[in-house]
C-alpha cells in the first residue's frame, strides 16, 4: 500500500512518534471511502454505557447487536469503529483485519450521580489482544475529577505510545467554573481541544462550537483579538488554531440525534474550517440501516469534496 501525500503529511506532525504508532496512524488514515484524503469519519458506540441500551438501541433494534455495529461501520466504508470492550470482544474475532477498531477505556453511567467522573473500565493489553489501532479515553476539564483523570490519561497514554497504540482524546469539559451553556461556548471547546493536545493526544474528540464566550477571563482576550466567530466554520478554524495550528487531528461529535439537513450542513461547515472529520453515533446507528448508509455516504461525500 502506498501512503499518500497527505497521510505523509499529516505523520510529519507526529515526530516523536515510533514506527508503531506512525504505522497505526497510516492504518486509520488510509482505510475506508476516505482513505489517504486526511479525513476521518468514525463511529463510535459507547452510548449504552452513557445512556443506557433502550435509550441508545431502541430507535433501531438491529443495534442492540456488536455484529451489526461492525458491519455498519464496514459497509459504509467508514475509517474506523470505536467502543468498549465487552463490545468489540463480541466482535473482534469475526471481523478481524476488516475495519481499524478504538478501545474506549473509560466509560460514565446514567445511574450515577455526584461529580462527572468515569471509571477505566478495559487495558491497553486489552486494545493489543484485541488488535486495536488506538485506545480513547474521555477527560472533563473543569470537573472536580478532572486532574485525577488527566494523571489517568498521563499513564494511558505513556503505555499506549510505549506499545505502538495511538491515543484519542474525548475532550467534553463540564462542571467547575463552566456553565452548562458553556460546554458548547467557544473559548472551552478550542480550550478543550488544546488541553488535549498538549496531553499527548493524537486524535482530538470534541463537540461543535457555538458563538459563546463563556468565561470571563477569556472575553478580553477574544474581543482584543477579534476572533471570528459567526460562522460554525469561523468557530471550527479557530479549534483548528488551538490544536497546535491544525497540526492534530480534530474529529467533531455528531450530539443527540438530528435530521438529516442539519447535520450535513453541519458537516460542510466543519469540513470547511478545516476540521478532519466527524465522529457519529446516534445520528447514524440509530437509523435503520439502510438510512445509516445512505446517510454516510452523503456524510462522506462532503469531506471528499462531492457534495
Amino acid at each position: 500500500m502506498r501512503v499518500s501525500p497527505k497521510v505523509k503529511e499529516i505523520l510529519s506532525w507526529y515526530e516523536s512518534e515510533n514506527p508503531g504508532v506512525k504505522t497505526n496512524l497510516v492504518r486509520l488514515l488510509s482505510h475506508g471511502r476516505l482513505g489517504g484524503t486526511g479525513k476521518l469519519v468514525i463511529l463510535p458506540v459507547d452510548q449504552g454505557f452513557e445512556h443506557g441500551p433502550a435509550r441508545s438501541f431502541a430507535p433501531n433494534p438491529a443495534a442492540y447487536d456488536p455484529h451489526y455495529l461492525f458491519e455498519l461501520a464496514i459497509d459504509a466504508g467508514l475509517s474506523a469503529y470505536a467502543a468498549p470492550l465487552g463490545a468489540l470482544e463480541a466482535g473482534a474475532a469475526n471481523y478481524a483485519g476488516e475495519v481499524p477498531i478504538i478501545l474506549k477505556l473509560n466509560s460514565a453511567n446514567s445511574l450515577a450521580g455526584g461529580i462527572p467522573d468515569q471509571a477505566v473500565t478495559a487495558t491497553v493489553d486489552d486494545a493489543l489482544r484485541l488488535g486495536c489501532i488506538g485506545v480513547g479515553f474521555t477527560i472533563y476539564p473543569g470537573s472536580e475529577a478532572c486532574y485525577a483523570q488527566q494523571e489517568e490519561l498521563r499513564e494511558i497514554t505513556r503505555e499506549a505510545k510505549s506499545k505502538g497504540l495511538l491515543v484519542v482524546v474525548w475532550s467534553y469539559p463540564r462542571g467547575g467554573k463552566v456553565s452548562k451553556e458553556g460546554e458548547t461556548a467557544l473559548d472551552i471547546v478550542a480550550y478543550a481541544a488544546h488541553m488535549a493536545a498538549l496531553m499527548g493526544a493524537h486524535v482530538i474528540k470534541v463537540k461543535p462550537p457555538t458563538a459563546r464566550i463563556d468565561l470571563d477571563a477569556a472575553k478580553p482576550a477574544y474581543e482584543k483579538a477579534k476572533v471570528p466567530a459567526e460562522t460554525l466554520a469561523q468557530r471550527v478554524a479557530h479549534v483548528m488554531q488551538a490544536a497546535f495550528a491544525g497540526k492534530r487531528l480534530v474529529v467533531f461529535s455528531g450530539g443527540e440525534a438530528k435530521d438529516t439537513a442539519g447535520l450535513l450542513a453541519e458537516i460542510r461547515e466543519i469540513r470547511d474550517g478545516g476540521g478532519h472529520g466527524s465522529i457519529i453515533g446516534r445520528n447514524s446507528f440509530q437509523r435503520r440501516k439502510e438510512e445509516a448508509l445512505a446517510l454516510l455516504d452523503q456524510v462522506i461525500a462532503i469531506y471528499r469534496g462531492e457534495a
